[in-house]
């Protein structure tokens, strides 16, 4: 089976924003700050010269996060919105993972909220225009506790409206319920919604009866108050006892096309709830979205996503579809069985990397990771930030943004799998904001904040970096050589081939902070050596084995490695009697990529 689509002949790099932060000028940061206090991005914020600036970054995808309205509490009922209920909305900016009306978008997004889905379309477009793809979020597992849906397209109706209240399970119910026991709100003695302030319907009461399941598959009708109590789970057909209340798919499957498996679909009858997201996402499509990113998906069965993708691909065959899976042992079936095209690569290669910089491992395992993905490692998506994770730059984490740039090298080259960059991490925002509901190490999602690395890059809608220091230009032009080099290098998208083995304790001067590979098309010769040490200067003999010699066709003789992020440093590669040798210095947090001139 082939690991790599034919449609895609170079790296794609995906940025993720989170849109309600992105335009934000407002510096204020209160803890709990209104909308009014502390700002709020907004579509036009996405000016043609800030796509402009993110296209020439080096990016192919912009991953806009938090489109889809969702919950929040402002009050929107001029313009027809629904208030949303603190008791059951994280923070005060909301959620965006409890989407409440999938056929709209966040009205705070929006200059006038009344246009607001007409400011989007203008978004695609522009985005487009820049030359750029388009990403939103879809969360097929939960929905906001209250989903009203007031533009919903002729003949669509709510989750749930035509549920069986009656019973815990039916399959074409689109919750499960708790039926008997009305739903209560989970209390805390520590936490207290919108940081105690007043408000009319923080009453600690939510009218839900009979109670749901809650997002995260709690059935207690009151959750706990580390459950996702903001969202109830949706019925996929999957009875509570874990078995498929819905058409298998048939044994070998996994090896089947995009069309095959459309057809295989077209005469079964399946659950309600996979339609309504079919729908919604052909809707999204049909706008001009050219992918999306899947909450959580592994909580969905890879049935409903053979289902949901292949419709979207007979659509739009090149779309970009990205799914948040956390267990190895399923990947392959989500890749081959629910043709994801990219899954995160979190708990092996992003982990390790966490773990190498952080002083608790080596670096070598990095390449035990990449060999044993080596037949799917095209659809692991590299990253090291995201709105879930600790700032690559926070203490927490790298502690400096220096000391995760060869952990960037290594994201970024080390396969052929797309990269993601999460907006300011190409700045060293450490994400050190206490929003309220969000604390710091990650930039926030549930509060309206100022992102303070991001808002000097922005420096008052200009998008020059006019209030950068010096250190946060060097390393944006770090990122933008970095990532761009990526884009054009037809070895990025060739093979790979550890270097450790032969250097680990044969080679003086190789710390235990280095880590080197070989990457290679039939054009291009790359050797990438990393120095994962904030401290130590290492110099060393770089070993070249015998069988990469011979796979490149290098014969005896010299040659020069021309380094490619920054070109001011070359070295002598020496090949004698098939094997090959490079004297090389590499000072602390610091990378190379060589390319072998033959």
């Amino acid at each position: 089976m082939s690991a790599k689509p034919v449609d895609q002949p170079k790296k794609a790099v995906v940025y993720q924003v989170f849109t309600r932060l992105f335009g934000n000028k407002n510096t204020t940061n209160k803890p709990w700050g209104t909308i009014a206090e502390n700002g709020v991005g907004k579509f036009n914020d996405f000016t043609d010269v800030a796509l402009r600036e993110i296209k020439d970054l080096g990016v192919t995808h912009i991953w806009y996060t938090g489109v889809p309205h969702h919950a929040l509490v402002n009050d929107y009922t001029k313009f027809g919105i629904s208030n949303d209920d603190p008791d059951v909305v994280k923070g005060r900016a909301g959620s965006p993972y409890a989407v409440k009306d999938y056929y709209n978008v966040n009205p705070d997004l929006a200059v006038n909220p009344a246009k607001r889905l007409e400011e989007f379309e203008a978004l695609i477009a522009r985005t487009h225009k820049a030359g750029l793809k388009v990403i939103i979020d879809i969360v097929p597992n939960h929905i906001a506790r209250k989903y009203v849906g007031k533009t919903n397209p002729p003949g669509v109706r709510d989750f749930g409206a035509d549920d069986d209240t009656s019973v815990e399970y039916k399959r074409d119910n689109n919750f499960y319920y708790i039926p008997g026991q009305a739903f209560q709100v989970p209390t805390s003695d520590t936490y207290k919604p919108l940081g105690g302030a007043k408000n009319l319907l923080a009453d600690g009461k939510f009218p839900e009866n009979p109670a749901k399941w809650t997002g995260n598959g709690s059935r207690k009708a009151k959750p706990e108050i580390d459950d996702w109590y903001e969202t109830v789970k949706i019925n996929y057909g999957v009875r509570p006892d874990g078995t498929k209340d819905f058409p298998l798919l048939p044994e070998g499957f996994g090896e089947k096309s995009v069309k095959e498996h459309f057809d295989f679909w077209q005469d079964k009858d399946v659950p309600n709830s996979w339609k309504k997201f079919r729908d919604i996402a052909l809707y999204w499509t049909a706008k001009g979205v050219d992918g999306f990113r899947y909450d959580m998906a592994e909580m969905v069965p890879y049935e409903f996503w053979s289902y949901m993708n292949s419709a979207i691909k007979m659509k739009n065959p090149n779309a970009f579809l990205l799914a948040e899976v956390y267990n190895p042992k399923e990947y392959r079936n989500y890749i081959h069985l629910g043709k994801m095209d990219y899954l995160y690569d979190k708990v092996e290669t992003y982990d390790k990397l966490k773990e190498v910089i952080q002083g608790k491992s080596l670096p070598d395992p990095i390449s035990d990771i990449q060999n044993g993905l080596a037949d799917i490692e095209h659809h692991m998506l590299h990253f090291l930030d995201n709105h879930d994770e600790q700032r690559l730059a926070s203490p927490e984490f790298a502690g400096t943004p220096e000391k995760g740039k060869p952990l960037m090298v290594v994201s970024a080259t080390i396969g052929t799998s797309p990269t993601m960059v999460y907006f300011g991490q190409e700045v060293g925002e450490a994400g050190n904001i206490d929003g309220g509901f969000g604390k710091r190490s990650r930039t926030s999602i549930f509060d309206y904040v100022g992102v303070p690395n991001h808002q000097r890059w922005m420096n008052g809608g200009k998008f020059d970096g006019g209030q950068l220091t010096q250190s946060e230009k060097d390393l944006r032009s770090f990122y933008k050589s970095l990532l761009n080099f990526t884009l054009h290098s037809s070895a990025m998208m060739g093979k790979f081939q550890d270097l450790q083995q032969a250097n680990r304790d044969k080679t003086d001067g190789y710390s235990e902070g280095i880590y080197s590979y070989a990457r290679w098309s039939d054009k291009q010769k790359l050797v990438v050596v990393n120095n994962f040490s904030w401290v130590t200067t290492s110099t060393f003999r770089l070993k070249i084995p015998a069988d990469l010699i011979a796979k490149w066709n290098l014969k005896d003789g010299n040659y020069v490695m021309r380094e490619q992020l920054n070109n001011q440093y070359n070295v002598l590669l020496t090949v004698a009697n098939g094997e090959g040798s490079s004297l090389i210095v590499v000072n602390p947090s610091e990378s190379y990529i060589f390319q072998v001139m033959d």
